[in-house]
């Protein structure tokens, strides 16, 4: 058996490390984003949260579609299946593009009137619209990118990614640089300045990944030119409604997360802007979780395919074997030197006091989101990728209840916010965990 947990650990990182890589390199770009708009104004901040939380939304939307090809391609692909695996890889790539473009139209034209829901003040309504149209033609990658991303990790080829990302961050960063300050002739632009770098550096970024695609020998899910050209929207509509599951459940995240920062700003107009700063600390832990998640599913689907049930479990428990150690880094960084890691994003010495108690309380919710993950991921491998998406229903009606009684009823302020994190995260993780181990129970009967 201990033979048999490295085997599942030496495949899981196989997948998971060159996206973890590129994803780090991604997110360590995201924080200098932030330190450089940190330090030209503090505002800028609180604009960065409104703006990212409901694009972000609309955008894994995007990337979440396509995790039912996702799914479908690595169950036949554990099946052996080589015909359908041309179908639905040939699918995504033709038709994953429609609602991205569609994304671009509505962030270019009608981004305002969700930045008034949000409850955006009037002081940074400007900021945020500003950024929102800059950045607006990212979206018009995301089909692509998500279906690009599917075919390198079913073809457990991912290696590529860490190039991927080094190119978008290096990129970014010299032109967040140049850009946001006004460097070598250039105009300062500040959070305008931000969107626009990010822009450039997304489709360099993309005429690097799409050449891979094209010509790499490595990728055993790529579907032929034919198999694209025939590619039916019937099949793309089958893998869409097993992935629109996941895409929904992001999307009810997402809605939760939109309703928090609503509630943070009707606190003051600088809460929103510590918990970006919290929340941009602790995603550097999260995409190491998600990547292994994303290796969770990957492996836990081809068991599915090929009816392995030990396989399907020790891909489950070499995972969070992995996340719990993650999960105790960021606890021991959250005790020892939380003040030191806020002062990196603020010169505010009130905020680097206050804010200490958010990154430890993050780090004790790390060992739930981790479970939520990668059992959830284990799930979905499964096939079910509908249970997810009713705990997270259930979780966003939760959390946003919780936090308003701790925020209005408690007197609580931001703390009240990370509190009803806490306690979402933890009612789902043994939620989750009881339907993992009914599938297991069902499997092995």
């Amino acid at each position: 058996m201990k033979r048999d947990y490295k085997k599942y650990l030496s495949k899981l990182l196989l997948i998971a490390v060159p996206i973890i890589l590129s994803n780090l390199i991604s997110q360590f770009q995201m924080l200098i984003d932030r330190i450089f708009l940190g330090h030209a104004d503090n505002l800028y901040m609180s604009a960065l949260s409104n703006v990212t939380a409901p694009m972000w939304a609309t955008m894994s939307f995007c990337f979440s579609l396509a995790a039912g090809a996702s799914i479908l391609i690595s169950q036949n692909v554990g099946a052996g299946d080589r015909v359908n695996i041309e179908e639905y890889a040939g699918a995504m790539i033709k038709y994953n593009n429609i609602i991205p473009i569609l994304l671009f139209f509505f962030w270019l034209l009608l981004s305002e009137p969700v930045f008034k829901l949000m409850g955006v003040s009037e002081n940074l309504m400007p900021m945020c619209l500003s950024y929102s149209r800059f950045y607006a033609p990212v979206f018009i990658l995301t089909g692509l990118g998500g279906s690009l991303s599917v075919i390198l990790q079913t073809s457990n080829y991912t290696k590529p990614m860490v190039v991927y990302g080094v190119i978008r961050a290096g990129l970014n960063i010299a032109l967040d640089y140049i850009l946001i300050y006004g460097k070598l002739g250039f105009p300062a632009l500040g959070i305008k300045g931000a969107a626009i770098a990010t822009v450039i550096a997304e489709y360099l970024g993309a005429v690097f990944i799409t050449y891979v695609f094209i010509t790499s020998n490595q990728l055993v899910t790529r579907p032929s030119m034919k198999g694209v050209k025939a590619a039916k929207l019937s099949t793309y509509l089958r893998s869409a409604r097993l992935g629109v599951n996941t895409a929904l459940e992001d999307f009810a995240w997402n809605i939760g997360n939109l309703c928090l920062i609503r509630i943070l700003n009707t606190i003051n107009e600088f809460a929103a802007g510590i918990y970006s700063i919290i929340f941009g600390v602790e995603v550097l832990a999260v995409v190491i979780v998600g990547a292994i998640g994303t290796s969770t599913m990957t492996l836990t689907s081809e068991a599915t395919g090929k009816k392995d049930l030990a396989q399907y479990k020790g891909v489950c428990i070499c995972a969070y074997g992995l996340c719990a150690i993650v999960a105790v880094v960021m606890l021991i960084l959250g005790i020892t030197i939380p003040e030191q890691i806020i002062a990196i994003f603020t010169k505010d010495t009130s905020v680097i006091a206050t804010s200490s108690v958010y990154l430890l309380i993050v780090g004790i919710n790390l060992f739930s989101k981790s479970a939520n993950i990668i059992i959830g991921n284990g799930i979905r491998g499964s096939g079910d990728t509908k249970w997810m998406l009713y705990t997270q229903i259930f979780g966003t009606i939760g959390i946003v209840g919780v936090a308003a009684f701790f925020v209005y009823i408690c007197r609580f302020g931001i703390t009240g916010v990370f509190l009803a994190v806490l306690v979402d995260e933890a009612v789902r993780a043994v939620i989750n965990l009881c339907k993992y181990l009914r599938i297991i129970k069902k499997w092995g009967s």
